[in-house]
């Protein structure tokens, strides 16, 4: 997972808990999921309309 090992991704862990804090993280994740998600949606819903596009 990009070219990260056990030790970098422990670390980054620790250093993310210490700078938002560990109630925040859950929270971060989320709204990190639903940006994902809309960003996805976007691009669904761009190449359909571009296939209707071409269709047409």
């Amino acid at each position: 997972m990009f070219g990260l090992g056990s030790r970098e991704l422990i670390i980054l862990t620790l250093v993310l808990i210490l700078f938002f804090g560990a109630k925040k993280i859950p929270e971060l994740a989320r709204s990190i999921g639903e940006a994902l998600r809309h960003i996805r949606s976007g691009f669904s819903d761009e190449e359909k309309g571009s296939k209707s596009n071409k269709n047409s």
